[in-house]
């Protein structure tokens, strides 16, 4: 399968803040990647310069077979892009907008009204298409910003943090539409800061931190990098916590870890049911109190923690930087 976005080598500073050290990508067509990291960490820098909007210091990078760099213009035509922002007209109504962006892609006065009550509809916006969009809901405003990234039908969409600040309601209608265009044949890079979000809609996620892509893999086999399956519980009496350590060390699979103030324990194991079956019995034999117990596996947010150890810096005045950037185009 060919890859449908290509990244090499990507640097990109703001004065002395380096946002991207060399980053390397690929997307391969028809699947999802998703960028994973805190703000700070670059995902937002790396989706501005695949869409033209930034140019890098060093590195090159191929989009739908189209030289980033060498031919924009072509490019732009070739791609759909929605970000952390809804970037619609609020004195438009919902059709006007979208009518609008087929007008810009040149696909004339029909085909813009046609692709705008399409685009209405698919997205459940059709009974709210000759509203003023001031009177829209967050969610209604991601909804119709995304469709408008998908006014000209492209191969490639960039979707930057598309569910951020939306109600967990309105980003599961969010993530229902993203999983029917992908079923489609839309290659998609997406950036969060969502877990689950990443979980739940990627082929492939890809950790990033200081500027570069420090793992990739499926969400399964990032989650192997910090081992199986663990045992969490909390004690009712504190003093009871290191007799609870002491009962179950010969489970333990690694170290516990003791967490004093919450009273809590999490024990490494091999064995996640059979060793939870046998933690519960021992406990009980030795009639110790348990507020809680539960058999959890690693999260997304246990490898991101696991790989970079913190959490990233933010990008200070890094929109500032790009607002000003001579280079934008």
């Amino acid at each position: 399968m060919p890859d449908a976005i290509v990244a090499e080598g990507l640097v990109k500073r703001y004065g002395r803040v380096t946002a991207l050290d060399g980053l390397d990508l690929s997307v391969p067509e028809g699947t999802v990647t998703a960028l994973l990291g805190p703000n700070g960490a670059g995902k937002t820098t790396t989706v501005r310069v695949l869409t033209t909007l930034l140019v890098p210091d060093e590195g090159r990078a191929t989009v739908a077979g189209v030289d980033v760099l060498g031919d924009p213009q072509t490019l732009r035509s070739r791609i759909g892009a929605s970000g952390q922002y809804s970037a619609v007209d609020e004195y438009l109504t919902g059709f006007e907008n979208l009518e609008m962006v087929g007008r810009l892609y040149h696909l004339g006065v029909k085909r813009s009204k046609e692709r705008a009550r399409e685009l209405l509809e698919r997205f459940r916006l059709a009974d709210a298409a000759d509203r003023p969009v001031k009177g829209y809901s967050g969610g209604m405003r991601r909804r119709l910003d995304l469709a408008g990234a998908l006014v000209a039908n492209p191969p490639v969409l960039f979707l930057d943090e598309p569910t951020t600040g939306l109600d967990p309601r309105a980003r599961l209608d969010l993530w229902d539409v993203i999983e029917e265009l992908v079923a489609g044949g839309t290659t998609l890079l997406l950036t969060t800061q969502y877990m689950e979000e990443a979980d739940r809609l990627a082929d492939a996620i890809g950790v990033i931190d200081h500027g570069k892509v420090i793992a990739r893999g499926t969400a399964d086999e990032l989650k192997t990098l910090v081992g199986g399956d663990r045992i969490e519980l909390t004690v009712a009496d504190a003093e009871e916590l290191a007799d609870a350590q002491r009962i179950l060390s010969g489970l333990a699979d690694g170290e516990i870890h003791v967490e004093p103030g919450l009273r809590k324990l999490v024990i490494p194991v091999a064995d996640g049911s059979q060793d939870l079956v046998t933690a519960i019995g021992r406990l009980t034999e030795h009639k110790l109190k348990i507020n809680d117990v539960a058999l959890r596996r690693p999260s997304l947010d246990d490898v991101f923690l696991t790989l970079t150890g913190h959490e990233a810096e933010e990008l200070v005045n890094g929109e500032a930087e790009l607002a000003k950037e001579g280079q934008a185009r």
